[in-house]
């Protein structure tokens, strides 16, 4: 299987082979052998025919987005990592709305509008939010580092700190960009090497994670009360 490596700095296209690379739920984890960045395995003939999907575009002649330039008002935005669900896409549109987030970016295999299944869930409210699509994460993460947003990965591990103690310490601050990662492997190697904090909604059940979208929307509303 021929993967492409995810940082636009790189780009290196090479070969994977194995059982983990052949899963059709989510993706095997592999090392790029010309930067040493750890990726997802996403097949470069599926990336092709998605970025041609959302962009309109031929496959041969579909392009890389860069993250657009945001003006100093939008202050909260969004990042869909490999988000599979439309449902869940739909109901991060609407929750975006609600909580005050400004765009709605859209990476990997996240469903584009218009679709039905993401309207159904939306309300519509992709026709007011702004929103733009990136094959690869870095291609948005890169450029609002650069425009000085500090990246939120939501995500839960060894190191992650709970989302509720960065705001009470005043740990976190606009302009910010808010990660929300796959439904079953989470947020992306790529994410996280390029997060600047890695934080968690604390769980008191025998559950360790919510569905996406819900964890958003306790998200978004925690970022939106204390910040904006």
């Amino acid at each position: 299987m021929l993967i492409i490596c995810p940082h636009p700095e790189c780009r290196a296209g090479f070969e994977v082979e194995g059982a983990q690379f052949e899963l059709t739920d989510r993706f095997g984890r592999a090392d790029c052998p010309q930067c040493g960045c750890a990726c997802l395995a996403r097949p470069a003939d599926l990336m092709a025919r998605l970025r041609a999907k959302a962009t309109g575009q031929p496959e041969s002649n579909a392009l890389l987005a860069v993250a657009p330039h945001l003006s100093e008002q939008q202050k909260l935005v969004v990042v869909l990592d490999d988000i599979r669900s439309l449902h869940n896409v739909g109901a991060v549109f609407r929750t975006a709305d609600a909580a005050g987030f400004s765009h709605v970016f859209l990476a990997g295999i996240t469903g584009v509008p218009p679709r039905k299944q993401i309207a159904k869930v939306s309300l519509g409210a992709e026709d007011w939010i702004p929103f733009s699509y990136h094959s690869f994460l870095p291609d948005i993460i890169l450029p609002l580092k650069k425009q000085g947003y500090s990246i939120l990965a939501l995500e839960k591990n060894a190191s992650s700190r709970p989302l509720y103690n960065e705001l009470m310490e005043k740990k976190l601050s606009l302009p910010l960009c808010l990660v929300l990662g796959n439904e079953v492997q989470g947020v992306s190697p790529e994410a996280l090497a390029l997060a600047d904090h890695v934080c968690h909604l604390s769980m008191r059940g025998q559950k360790e994670s919510l569905n996406a979208s819900v964890a958003f929307g306790v998200a978004a509303y925690f970022l939106a009360e204390a910040l904006l």
